[in-house]
């Protein structure tokens, strides 16, 4: 079993920053993938950004530029760095991991950018 626990949600204006943190409960560098993905009301879930047990990542064509994924295997966590926000990136924003066969979800963060 993996827990994830999402932080750093909130309210910000746009063109403005955020950094979500994803801790896991075990060492992240076991894991083939981690990612964050989003789901705005009324909307199917979509992949913002992923990155592979190597370091590959990928992201949304509607984030490359303005996001960054990142890793601290020390501590156990992916980060999502997100910059110039607009009022579109607002949604609920979750951490996967996929280990083994399975995948793992944390409960999500609220990101909310005001126009």
């Amino acid at each position: 079993q993996v827990q994830l626990v999402e932080s750093g949600g909130g309210l910000v204006q746009a063109g403005g920053s955020l950094r979500l943190s994803c801790a896991a409960s075990r060492s992240i560098f076991s894991f083939n993938a981690m990612g964050w993905y989003r789901q705005a009301p009324g909307k199917q879930r979509e992949l913002v950004a992923r990155m592979l047990s190597r370091g590959y990542t990928n992201y949304a064509d509607s984030v490359k530029g303005r996001f960054t994924i990142s890793r601290d295997n020390s501590k156990n966590t992916v980060y999502l760095q997100m910059n110039s926000l607009k009022p579109e990136d607002t949604a609920v924003y979750y951490c996967n991991a996929q280990y083994v066969l399975d995948d793992y979800w944390g409960q999500g963060t609220q990101v909310t950018v005001a126009s």
